[in-house]
C-alpha cells in the first residue's frame, strides 16, 4: 500500500530573473523632484513534474519623474515545492498562499538591494496578504464561471 502522508517541503528557493533599468540616466539623475513609485504584483504556478511545483514571485518597480523612467526593475523570485498527498480543495491554497508567503521575503531583499546598488534609496515592498489576493482572485474566477484555478497572474 503506498504511503498517503501529505507531504509539503521547499526543495530549492531561487532568483530565476532580474532586470535593472535607467533608460534616462545620467540625466534624469540631476532632477530633484520626488519620483512616483507603482508597483505590480504577479503570481505564477507550474507543475514540473508529479507531486512538483514551482511557484514564483514577480514585482516590477516603476519609479518615475514626470513621465521619464527613473528607474524599472523586475525581479521573479521563485521556488520548487514538492506537494504530494495533499486533497484537491487544499492545494490551490497551499500553491497561491502559503508558497507565495514563502518566497516573498526573498523577493522585498533583492528588490531593495538592488535599488541600493543602483544607487536610489531602498524601495521596501510592503507586506503582502497572499490570503486576500487569493480569496479575490477565487471570487473574479467564480463570477466569470471559471471555477477555481492555479494562478498565474495577479495585478
Amino acid at each position: 500500500m503506498a504511503d498517503e502522508t501529505p507531504v509539503f517541503q521547499i526543495q530549492r528557493m531561487y532568483l530565476k530573473d532580474l532586470s535593472l533599468e535607467q533608460p534616462n540616466s545620467p540625466q534624469i539623475l540631476l532632477e530633484q523632484q520626488q519620483p512616483q513609485v507603482d508597483i505590480n504584483l504577479g503570481l505564477g504556478a507550474e507543475s514540473v513534474a508529479d507531486g512538483i511545483y514551482e511557484v514564483s514571485v514577480t514585482a516590477t518597480v516603476t519609479t518615475k519623474i514626470g513621465d521619464k523612467v527613473l528607474f524599472l526593475v523586475e525581479a521573479k523570485q521563485a521556488g520548487i515545492f514538492e506537494i504530494r498527498n495533499v486533497p484537491e480543495d487544499q492545494m490551490q491554497g497551499i500553491i497561491g498562499i502559503v508558497c507565495p508567503q514563502m518566497i516573498y521575503p526573498y523577493l522585498r531583499a533583492i528588490v531593495s538591494d538592488v535599488c541600493t546598488r543602483a544607487g536610489f534609496p531602498p524601495i521596501l515592498l510592503t507586506e503582502v496578504n497572499f490570503q486576500a489576493m487569493f480569496e479575490a482572485q477565487q471570487q473574479q474566477a467564480a463570477q466569470q464561471g471559471n471555477g477555481s484555478r492555479i494562478i498565474t497572474g495577479v495585478n
